[in-house]
């Protein structure tokens, strides 16, 4: 399994976003600590899947940058990606695992400790633990659990934990100190004016 980066950039294909211009502002200045997890909008296509989830990997392999597919792992398959992450509607941790083999990169997405155990014993390789604050980035998200539900996540497993949700470089200090191995994050990058330099902050605060 390639090693986990500290910093996950999730793609923001929502309408006027362009997310392989952040990639490739991103890629250069935080490549050694970064993980891409191509996630589309619930109305793309698996064409316009497998289409971007191709185009990240021609900008990440290069820079030996893990890519993982969310939700729609036969994409990840199809592309030869890292492995991919589960949501709570997507397949069972146990059967993606089964999908992906025990070679690749499976992340589940937790919010409390009961289901962040179930996720890892079933197979995850690390857990997307949140929302921590309210963000606009995604729809239907439950209410943010804060620096102490990611700390009682950590608590109860082996595994590394990324923080997600509304996560800026100025929440990173509080996160680490809970605990969390990293964090992913989406507008912090895509909406950001200068996304390089919002990276470097980033991974700055990621490896004080």
């Amino acid at each position: 399994m390639p090693s986990l980066g500290r910093l996950h950039l999730i793609t923001d294909t929502r309408p006027g976003r362009d997310p392989l211009a952040v990639l490739r502002a991103v890629l250069p200045v935080a490549h050694d600590h970064l993980v891409v997890q191509v996630r589309v909008e619930d109305t793309a296509t698996d064409r316009q899947a497998y289409e971007l989830t191709r185009q990240v990997l021609a900008l990440c392999t290069p820079y030996e940058v893990p890519c993982l597919v969310n939700d729609r792992l036969h994409v990840a398959l199809a592309t030869g990606a890292a492995g991919g992450h589960v949501g709570a509607d997507d397949l069972p941790v146990a059967a993606a695992r089964e999908v992906l083999g025990p070679a690749a990169v499976l992340g589940a997405t937790a919010r409390e400790p009961a289901t962040a155990l179930a996720a890892v014993t079933a197979g995850a390789s690390y857990l997307g633990v949140g929302p921590c604050r309210a963000t606009a980035t995604k729809d239907g998200l439950p209410p943010p659990i804060g620096v102490a539900g990611v700390r009682a996540v950590v608590e109860a497993v082996d595994v590394p934990v990324i923080a997600i949700g509304g996560v800026t470089a100025a929440h990173v200090a509080e996160l680490r100190a809970a605990g969390a191995y990293g964090v992913a994050v989406v507008g912090a990058l895509s909406q950001a004016a200068d996304p390089t330099r919002a990276a470097v902050e980033l991974v700055r605060a990621l490896t004080w």
